[in-house]
């Protein structure tokens, strides 16, 4: 799973194509689940750009809480798991990032060793990802409660060493086909593959491990 991401550089982020302005962005380097993360998605009305809480929350759940367990969907199973296949027909997003993080088991110690993830050059990218619109039960004129996650893929060759799964990273080019709520479940899925281009992973420290933590120590690399 991808438990923590970030977007250290949020001005480069409006180098995508995205198609759509997103909203002002202070720099993060820790964002966890459960925090407001920029999406982008295309709906009958157009293409939004917005802040959703990372954690989706099906539109049938009864508890929101169910977010908290729902901040990655496996790309194996997105198309048919009931948390996610609705989503994935419809309601598919873009969420923009510079780098992502994960935790390396190491022999004979507890403690996991973290490493950042980024493009070549730290150029901006964006995950595959899913969104939601959930309100209360029988609360109809309720504020609607905005979510998303993203979704995950086997590891490419840099990410093997490190974890078994890595998210899924959509090329600019594809950007409009997966928003597209008509683009056929078959020609999405495709997308949903190891990435291919230059990668670097660097080991950093734990001080990335405690979501409290903000900030470029985050992502410095070990000494």
């Amino acid at each position: 799973m991808c438990g923590r991401y970030g977007f250290g550089n949020p001005a480069r982020l409006s180098t995508l194509p995205l198609g759509v302005d997103l909203p002002a962005l202070a720099a993060r380097f820790n964002v966890a689940p459960s925090q407001a993360v920029p999406i982008v998605f295309h709906d009958a009305a157009g293409r939004h750009a917005i802040l959703a809480r990372w954690g989706l929350v099906p539109f049938w759940a009864d508890d929101p809480a169910i977010g908290n367990r729902l901040a990655n969907a496996r790309g194996e199973t997105v198309a048919s798991k009931p948390s996610f296949r609705g989503a994935f027909k419809a309601r598919r997003a873009l969420l923009p990032a510079d780098r992502f993080y994960e935790w390396q088991p190491l022999p004979g110690q507890k403690v996991k060793q973290p490493w950042c993830i980024q493009l070549e050059d730290a150029a901006p990218f964006c995950f595959a990802g899913l969104w939601e619109r959930w309100v209360p039960k029988g609360q109809p004129d309720a504020e609607p409660l905005l979510s998303c996650c993203l979704i995950t893929t086997e590891p490419n060759a840099v990410m093997a060493p490190i974890h078994d799964r890595m998210p899924a990273i959509v090329p600019p080019t594809a950007y409009d086909l997966w928003l597209d709520p008509g683009t056929p479940a078959a020609a999405a899925q495709a997308l949903i593959r190891p990435y291919g281009g230059p990668m670097r992973a660097y080991p950093v420290s734990t001080y990335v491990n405690a979501p409290r933590n903000e900030g470029p120590a985050c992502s410095a690399p070990l000494s």
